[in-house]
């Protein structure tokens, strides 16, 4: 009976995931339908060049509001309650993804500031600092690799393959 239970609250889930993920296409249909209808038309063309992507968004947006509907329908009222605390739980196991993903952000948006060897020095020593074991061999072992993995790909792209990386402003 337990089983069953966790069975129903795993569909309930993953079906209000399914509905937020169809939100979010929606959104973004729109958005690149309205896109395709800014695309400006040239007299030599009847429809211009928007016209199909206007069409493939158009029903695109037709198709996930049906998948909308089918799905609100489908799910009970208590399931919402449930899925705001198996999100929550979703959230905390899987924590250190988004810890990756934020440190990857930043060094993106600071990349072109700061430069290539910087930003990836301390991108690497941050996110190895953070997952690595607190033993002073790992410490060591970290700064090698971010002093290799940032002066010396700086360097090989740089005197070998003549490619300049960030160097920042």
């Amino acid at each position: 009976m337990n089983s069953r239970v966790s069975d129903e609250t795993g569909k309930e889930s993953g079906e209000i995931a399914r509905l937020i993920s169809y939100v979010v296409l929606i959104a973004t249909s729109g958005g690149l339908f309205w896109e395709a209808m800014t695309i400006p038309t040239s007299r030599f063309e009847v429809l211009g060049a928007g016209a199909f992507p206007a069409l493939v968004y158009g029903c695109l947006i037709l198709l996930l509001a049906s998948a909308i509907a089918t799905s609100v329908r489908r799910i009970p009222a208590s399931a919402y309650a449930r899925f705001a605390e198996d999100f929550q739980t979703w959230i905390k196991t899987r924590r250190l993804v988004f810890v990756l993903f934020v440190c990857l952000g930043l060094y993106l948006a600071v990349m072109p500031v700061i430069g290539y060897p910087i930003a990836t020095f301390v991108f690497l020593v941050v996110l190895q600092f953070w997952f690595a074991p607190k033993t002073r061999s790992a410490a060591v072992t970290v700064l090698i690799l971010a002093i290799v993995f940032s002066v010396g790909l700086n360097w090989l792209f740089d005197e070998v393959f003549n490619v300049f990386l960030p160097r920042g402003s």
